[in-house]
């Protein structure tokens, strides 16, 4: 079994080779058999997460653990190390499913290009997914960047080439924005390696988890004497990692590249968009940023905090402003994603749990919604809110799954947008810090904007009198049903029985947490 995630990994690469080798029209298929495989694979990985074994130990006790040298020249030791925790295991589940159900949407691909090249966008689909999972299991800081690298090449081939009128403006707005997170990235990582090195007077360490769990390194990463360029070393090293990181979230202001890159690509890209690779950048927090620079997250706390409240409000006000069906789905994304940001900031239990379990809803809620937008799209061969009306009439079916797919996006008690938004509101009114309050109230507005400009656009869109121009529509057919319904049913189970995604990944947070406690009760004033 301890080659079982290497398995993971790189079974979607040997499928993109595999790709580009069989004839084109085998493309699609081999995809999707490939990407069922890895999906059945993660499914095996549940055993220790359900029975308790992934919290024996402390903070970096890791569940298919593997790790031997692989780079070791010019001073540098680099390992390839991988391992699964209560912070990855969830979301290398939700990264092999949705890609799976993205795959699956790729199937009836005439709408939007792909026939220009199936064997390119599926070999390039199966390397972003080979580049996300092994980001999420990567504990070498070198091996995580190589990982976060191999993601930004494809997505930018598969918005670039594949995607709409101005793809080529979209995808080149996304890769610079993504390189100027991943340059500020490796000078962290290089800065992080040679003070390591200090700290210990021997060889420097790429290890995430050592980082954490060596006294000597963790102390000189958060000491008060330590500096870089003139600058205190942990609050300069947060910063860096964070903008990298809020980049990928993102997080106002750099969230513009996403409303494009939305627009512009394909239905499946943008549900692996939103799903996953949003995604990446709330984990950076919790396994790089909170846990290893803790004292400087307690310092920047109130900052960090303000960017999550503007990002839930500033996007819920662009949502009310749209026109555009997708676009409005793609600055929900900026909106529900701040709730991450607020609740990482506080520094409690709840709000790291409300934080966490926003991110894994978000994935199965937005993927979900992106694909009820190109569902109509590939109808309407347009997205203009005004013009549409009645489709629920039209399309009983996919306006149920439709209704049913945004209330769990709106954050509708039952439905899993509620339980991480929730949480964090709960976690951030009962923060000790003196501004937490009123950012609770602020932050509890968008909950009701967000209902605003949901049940506008359901009614703007799926009620009402039928419309000449949609009679006959065909309803959501057996393959579109089939890709909603998970979706949809994961919506419910997390909304009800929210329990058993907490125990999945409580474990992890509760010691992060622990690690944070004691400069979190010296920024609380305790």
């Amino acid at each position: 079994m301890e080659h079982i995630l290497s398995w993971l990994i790189f079974l979607p690469l040997i499928g993109a080779v595999l790709v580009l080798a069989a004839p084109a029209q085998m493309a699609r298929s081999i995809t999707w058999v490939f990407t069922f495989g890895v999906f059945l694979l993660s499914c095996a990985l549940f055993g220790p997460f359900l029975d308790g074994r992934a919290w024996d130990g402390g903070y970096g006790t890791m569940q298919f653990e593997y790790a031997i040298p692989w780079i070791d020249v010019g001073g540098f030791h680099i390992r390839y190390h991988v391992g699964l925790d209560g912070l990855s295991f969830p979301l290398i589940i939700l990264t092999t499913l949705i890609t799976w159900l993205a795959a699956w949407a790729s199937w009836n691909f005439e709408h939007w290009n792909v026939n220009r090249g199936p064997k390119g966008y599926f070999a390039l689909f199966l390397l972003l997914e080979t580049g996300v999972l092994g980001t999420f299991a990567a504990l070498d800081f070198f091996l995580f960047y190589i990982f976060w690298e191999v993601m930004l090449l494809p997505m930018y081939f598969l918005i670039g080439v594949w995607g709409g009128p101005r793809k080529e403006y979209a995808a080149i707005k996304f890769f610079i924005y993504t390189l100027a997170g991943s340059v500020l990235m490796l000078v962290a990582l290089l800065a992080m390696y040679y003070t390591s090195a200090d700290a210990v007077a021997g060889p420097g360490t790429f290890g995430l988890i050592e980082y954490v769990t060596n006294p000597a390194i963790h102390e000189m990463f958060n000491s008060e004497t330590t500096t870089f360029l003139s600058w205190k070393f942990g609050p300069a090293m947060f910063v860096m990692l964070f903008i990298a990181f809020m980049i990928k979230v993102p997080v106002f202001p750099f969230h513009t590249w996403l409303p494009d890159a939305h627009v512009e690509a394909p239905t499946p890209i943008s549900m692996i968009l939103a799903g996953i690779l949003l995604k990446l950048g709330a984990y950076g927090f919790f396994r790089v940023c909170y846990p290893i620079f803790p004292e400087a997250a307690s310092q920047l706390a109130f900052y960090v905090a303000l960017l999550g409240v503007i990002n839930i409000i500033y996007g819920a006000f662009c949502c009310l402003a749209q026109t555009d069906f997708k676009r409005l789905v793609a600055y929900s994304s900026i909106s529900h994603m701040g709730y991450v940001v607020l609740g990482a900031a506080i520094m409690t239990t709840t709000g790291f749990q409300g934080a966490m379990f926003q991110v894994l809803a978000h994935g199965i809620s937005s993927p979900m919604c992106f694909f009820l937008v190109g569902v109509i799209y590939d109808r309407a061969h347009h997205r203009d809110l005004n013009r549409f009306g009645g489709l629920w009439l039209e399309m009983p079916r996919y306006g149920s799954l439709a209704t049913l797919g945004f209330f769990a996006s709106l954050g509708l008690p039952g439905l899993c947008g509620f339980i991480g938004e929730i949480w964090v509101l709960l976690g951030t009114w009962s923060a000790p810090f003196t501004w937490a309050k009123p950012m609770a109230v602020i932050s509890a507005f968008g909950v009701v904007l967000t209902a605003a400009y949901i049940l506008w656009m359901i009614q703007r869109v799926y009620l009402g009198k039928r419309k000449e121009e949609y009679a006959g529509f065909p309803d959501a057919d057996a393959r579109e049903t089939a890709i909603l319904i998970p979706m949809a049913l994961l919506a419910i189970f997390m909304g009800i029985l929210p329990k058993y995604t907490f125990d999945l990944m409580n474990g992890t947070i509760d010691r992060v947490y622990e690690i944070m406690e004691p400069f979190t009760q010296v920024a609380f004033g305790g």
